[in-house]
C-alpha cells in the first residue's frame, strides 16, 4: 500500500511539473505574457520573485536533494561500493557525453561555451513521473536504476554549480559559511537531534552562502549533510525532515519554479536549429541515451558491473532515454550559465526540446 502510494505520488507531482510548464508557455504567448513577465521581475525585498524562487526556494529544492542522497548513500540503495558501481559509471558517462555532443554542435564557441552543463543534467521528479505513468508495465528494479543514476547525476550537478558557476568569491563571507558547517557538523556529533537548530542553522548558511559569491543553493546541500542519519533507525531526524518538507517541495517549489522559468515565447521556437538550443536539445536527447545506455553496455560486457538481471536491454534503453529529461535542473544552470537574456531564452528552448523528446 504505501509503495503504491509513493507510486502515485510521484506520477502527480510529474503531472503538475507538466502541467506548470505547459501553463508558463500558454501565458508566455498569450496577452498575458507581459504581466507574466513583469510579475517574475518585480521586487519583493531585496530581491526580484524570480531571483526568491530561484536562489531561496531551490535552496530547500537542494536540501531535499542532499538528504535524500546522504540517506542513500549512507542506508539506501547506494551504500555499498557494489550497489554505487554500475550507476556512477552510468551517470559519470551520462553527463560527459551530453557535454561533448553540446560542444561540438556548438563548435566549441567561447561565446557558449559555458553551457556545457546544461545537457549534463537529469530532472527526477519529471523522469519518474513519466515512468510512474506506465504502471505496472515497469518493473521496480527499473526505478531502482533510474533514481540512482538520477541521485548520482544531482551529484555532479551541485558539483558543477559550485565549481564552475561561482561568481567572485567573498571570502569573509566564504569563511562564515565554512564556520557554520563545521558549527552544525558538531553539533550532529555531539548528539543534538531537535531539527530546529539545524534549520536555523540552515536559514544562517543562506545567507551566509549567498554573500559568498557561491550560488545560494548549495546551502541546501551543505545543511543536508550535517543533520543526524541515524543509520537503521526508521525515524530519524533526517528520515523525519526528509519526510516533512518532501510534499511541499515535490508539489509546491518545484512547479513554482517550472512555472517561473518554462516561459519562453512559441516565435523563438524556430530558433531550436541555432547552435545553442540544438547543442542542448541533442545533449540530452543523444547525448543522455548514449552515455548511459553506452556506460551500461559496456560495463556488463567487460565485467565492471553488471545490469540488474531481470531488466531487458529495451529495459535500460529506456530509463536511458528518461535521463534526458532535464528539465528543472538544466533550465537551473541554464540560467547561471548565461547573462544574456536572449541566451538564456535559447538555453530554455534547448531544454523544452530536448526533454520532450526524450520523455
Amino acid at each position: 500500500m504505501a509503495t503504491e502510494q509513493a507510486s502515485r505520488s510521484e506520477r502527480n507531482a510529474g503531472l503538475l511539473l507538466m502541467a506548470a510548464a505547459a501553463l508558463a508557455l500558454v501565458i508566455a504567448n498569450s496577452p498575458l505574457a507581459p504581466a507574466y513577465h513583469d510579475a517574475l521581475h518585480a521586487y519583493v525585498g531585496p530581491l526580484t520573485v524570480h531571483y526568491w524562487i530561484a536562489d531561496a526556494l531551490m535552496a530547500v529544492f537542494f536540501l531535499l536533494v542532499g538528504l535524500e542522497v546522504k540517506r542513500e548513500w549512507y542506508d539506501g540503495q547506494l551504500a555499498t561500493p557494489e550497489a554505487r558501481r554500475l550507476p556512477m559509471i552510468a551517470a559519470a558517462a551520462g553527463m560527459a557525453v551530453p557535454a561533448l555532443v553540446y560542444k561540438t554542435v556548438t563548435g566549441f564557441d567561447p561565446a557558449l561555451s559555458s553551457g556545457w552543463a546544461i545537457p549534463a543534467a537529469t530532472d527526477i521528479a519529471f523522469a519518474l513521473g513519466v515512468l510512474a505513468l506506465l504502471g505496472s508495465r515497469a518493473p521496480a528494479s527499473l526505478k531502482l536504476l533510474l533514481v540512482t543514476i538520477a541521485i548520482i547525476d544531482d551529484i555532479g550537478a551541485v558539483v558543477i554549480i559550485a565549481i564552475f558557476y561561482t561568481a567572485d568569491l567573498n571570502t569573509l563571507a566564504l569563511a562564515a559559511s565554512a564556520a557554520l558547517v563545521a558549527g552544525m557538523a558538531a553539533m550532529n556529533m555531539f548528539g543534538v537531534r531537535r531539527l530546529w537548530p539545524y534549520i536555523l542553522g540552515f536559514l544562517i548558511l543562506w545567507v551566509a552562502v549567498f554573500q559568498s559569491g557561491v550560488h545560494a543553493t548549495i546551502a541546501g546541500v551543505l545543511a543536508a549533510l550535517t543533520i543526524p542519519l541515524g543509520r537503521g533507525e526508521p525515524v530519524s531526524p533526517l528520515k523525519k525532515l526528509e519526510h516533512a518538507i518532501h510534499p511541499y517541495v515535490m508539489f509546491g517549489i518545484v512547479p513554482v519554479f517550472g512555472f517561473a522559468s518554462a516561459g519562453v515565447t512559441i516565435a523563438g521556437i524556430g530558433a531550436v536549429l541555432q547552435p545553442l538550443p540544438l547543442g542542448i536539445a541533442l545533449g540530452l536527447f543523444i547525448g543522455k541515451q548514449l552515455g548511459v545506455f553506452g556506460a551500461i553496455w559496456l560495463s556488463d560486457r567487460t565485467g565492471l558491473a553488471r545490469k540488474p538481471a531481470h531488466l531487458s536491454w529495451l529495459h535500460i534503453y529506456g530509463a536511458a532515454l528518461l535521463t534526458g529529461i532535464g528539465f528543472t535542473m538544466s533550465l537551473f544552470i541554464g540560467a547561471l550559465a548565461f547573462n544574456d537574456p536572449a541566451l538564456v531564452d535559447e538555453a530554455k528552448i534547448g531544454t523544452l526540446a530536448g526533454s520532450a523528446l526524450s520523455g
